[in-house]
């Protein structure tokens, strides 16, 4: 059974539903959110940002993150798929319903 999970996006406190099989960059693009994005399949980075709460898991092994950059709570949103309610903090995020 799909689960769904609740993604707020920092610093604007917006908030949205995202399934369980579906990367972050794609439940925020359905919800009226544009997040920087570029590849979509996790080697540009351009989506960077911070994982503040919640855990994800990755469609594909080994996005492009060192392990370090991981094990501080970076994620690439593009192949991030909720694995709890999340909270991501991206200053950059434009809302679609509000341009």
């Amino acid at each position: 059974m799909r689960s769904r999970y609740s993604v707020t996006i920092t610093p604007h406190e917006w908030r949205f539903d995202a399934a369980d099989d579906v990367p972050l960059l794609a439940a925020a693009r359905l919800a009226g959110i544009e997040l920087p994005a570029s590849c979509r399949n996790g080697t540009c980075r351009t989506c960077i940002c911070r994982l503040s709460s919640g855990e994800v898991r990755y469609s594909i092994a080994w996005p492009g993150l060192s392990a370090d950059e991981k094990r501080d709570g970076t994620i690439l949103p593009c192949v991030a798929i909720a694995a709890s309610d999340v909270v991501i903090h991206v200053p950059a995020a434009i809302s679609l319903d509000r341009a």
